[in-house]
């Protein structure tokens, strides 16, 4: 499946624009992290335009969530590695693929990036640098359901929070005009 693909099989199964942008935002930072990682740019990518693409049908669901998503995209023939990240990103699911281990901990960090973009004057993400998510990272109240146990997982991939930040957000920052902010 290439990205054009992707995109028209997000549309057709996400109704919810918000989401939709979330994808775009988890694909903008996974494809960043691939050449990190020494992984492939496009199948990371394709891991974070598709992660919620069972939304509308489980929700959050913690005993369907991703799992439903995952097996879809394993029947439409997407990599094993792209199915294990997509399920991976579930609270309950195994993660052992450092592409899995990325998307789990990108998935709550786009949200937060994007909750600290829209609390500026601008709505935009061009004010917003590391300090100021580091402050608003420590207000458990901000953003509370961008889980900061999951985006601290980056140091299963070796990360510290501060880099791990800093590349999310120039990644969004690449993706703003996408993105909306």
């Amino acid at each position: 499946m290439d990205r054009q693909e992707a995109l028209a099989y997000l549309a057709e199964k996400v109704s919810n624009e918000n989401l939709r942008k979330h994808s775009l935002a988890v694909e903008a930072i996974m494809r960043r992290l691939a050449g990190r990682f020494g992984g492939d740019a496009d199948q990371w990518a394709l891991a974070g335009l598709l992660h919620d693409i069972d939304y509308d049908v489980v929700g959050m669901d913690p005993e369907k969530h991703a799992a439903v998503g995952g097996e879809w995209l394993a029947e439409r023939g997407l990599s094993p590695e792209i199915v294990e990240a997509v399920k991976g990103h579930n609270d309950k699911a195994p993660r052992t693929t450092p592409m899995a281990k990325a998307l789990y901990a990108v998935d709550p960090t786009s949200g937060f990036i994007t909750a600290c973009a829209l609390i500026t004057r601008e709505k935009s993400l061009a004010p917003v640098d590391l300090a100021f998510m580091q402050k608003r990272f420590k207000e458990k109240r901000f953003a509370a359901r961008a889980s900061r146990e999951g985006m601290a997982a980056c140091s299963e991939l070796g990360m510290s929070l501060d880099d791990f930040l800093s590349e999310a957000l120039a990644a969004m920052k690449e993706a703003a005009s996408d993105l909306g902010l």
